[in-house]
Parts: structure tokens; C-alpha cells; sequence
């Protein structure tokens, strides 16, 4: 697996609208996601050892950010054909093991992650209460292997100073992970 790093924070860019199947039966739109003090986009997947040594403190810093007003979605957007361990039927069951506070979406067809650019899982999105990009960073500074429990939490203060200001922090380090695994066409 090659490990990338997606680009830093493209300040102000628009959040890309969405209307996607969630692993509850319904389906989720970036209205319906989006908290008043802003909205955290994440693509995961479920079978990506960066998404799996993180998951734990994204759940947490989630329903924290809940109390901020600021709304978590998160996408998996894999060919499932050739990774069967992130199919809809998978995401749902994980989704439910973990209880995820947020919202568990499938792009089947890719397209939302294209609009996104997204590169690879984890890939954070984070949006002020205008919806304009004001974070493209790590969680913290785990990778394959999760981060000592002391590490700064750097998304969660990034999106709480978005939810209190409207900005994102100047400095951000990206974040690391297995590439989106693209259909081939």
C-alpha cells in the first residue's frame, strides 16, 4: 500500500454539494450534514490501516465537535469490487460496531470524491459555518499505527477555532493514508 498526503488547505474553497445513500437507509445531503458553526467531510473506509489506527479518536472528536455546532459526514468512496471489505453491507456493520455519531455514506459512483479531491483515507474536509474550506489536515500525528494518547488533537482545535472564528488555522499538516481506490474505467 503507498501511503499519500493530500494537498493543503485551498482557503474559502465552496464545500461541494452531495446527495448520498448513509449506512442508516437514508440518504444525506450536505444541508442535511452541515452543523450552524460548520461541517467536518471526511473520507474513510473501513479497510485502510491509517483510517483503523485513528478511528477511535475521530469518533470522540466527533461527537465533541457535535457541542462546537459543527457536523461530521463521513464517505467511502473505494471500488468495492476489488475491496469487498468496504462494501455497503461492511460499512453498515462497522458503522454499527463503533456507533458512529456521523453519518456513513457511499459514492459508488466516485464522483463526489473527484469533486472533492480527494486523494486519499483518512482525507479531512473541514468547512466554517459558510461552508468554505478552512482545513485540510491530519487528525494528529498518528499514521499506520495510532499517535501517543497525548498527541495534540489537531483537527479538533482546528474545527473548534472554525466554529468559534470562521477560520481555519494558517499551519496545517497534512494528513497520510491509502490512496482512494479508484474504479478503473
Amino acid at each position: 500500500m503507498v501511503a499519500l498526503n493530500p494537498p493543503l488547505c485551498d482557503f474559502g474553497r465552496p464545500a461541494i454539494d452531495f446527495d448520498l445513500p448513509g449506512t442508516d437507509g437514508r440518504r444525506h445531503t450536505l444541508a442535511s450534514c452541515r452543523g450552524p458553526n460548520g461541517l467536518l467531510v471526511m473520507f474513510i473506509c473501513n479497510h485502510c490501516p491509517y483510517v483503523k489506527a485513528i478511528i477511535d479518536r475521530l469518533i470522540r472528536d466527533c461527537r465533541e465537535l457535535a457541542a462546537h455546532g459543527i457536523g461530521c459526514v463521513a464517505i467511502m468512496s473505494n471500488d468495492v469490487a476489488a475491496y469487498p471489505e468496504d462494501s455497503p453491507e461492511a460499512m453498515q456493520r462497522w458503522a454499527q460496531e463503533l456507533d458512529f455519531p456521523f453519518p456513513y455514506l457511499y459514492d459508488a459512483t466516485q464522483a463526489v470524491a473527484r469533486a472533492y479531491g480527494a486523494v486519499c483515507t483518512p482525507d479531512f474536509f473541514g468547512y466554517n459555518a459558510t461552508l468554505e474550506l478552512q482545513y485540510r489536515g491530519r487528525l494528529d500525528a498518528s499514521g499506520r499505527q495510532p499517535a501517543p494518547a497525548d498527541s495534540r488533537r489537531e483537527l479538533f482545535s482546528a474545527l473548534q477555532e472554525i466554529a468559534r472564528s470562521g477560520r481555519g488555522p494558517a499551519e496545517q499538516n497534512a494528513s497520510i493514508g491509502c490512496s482512494i481506490k479508484w474504479k478503473e474505467d
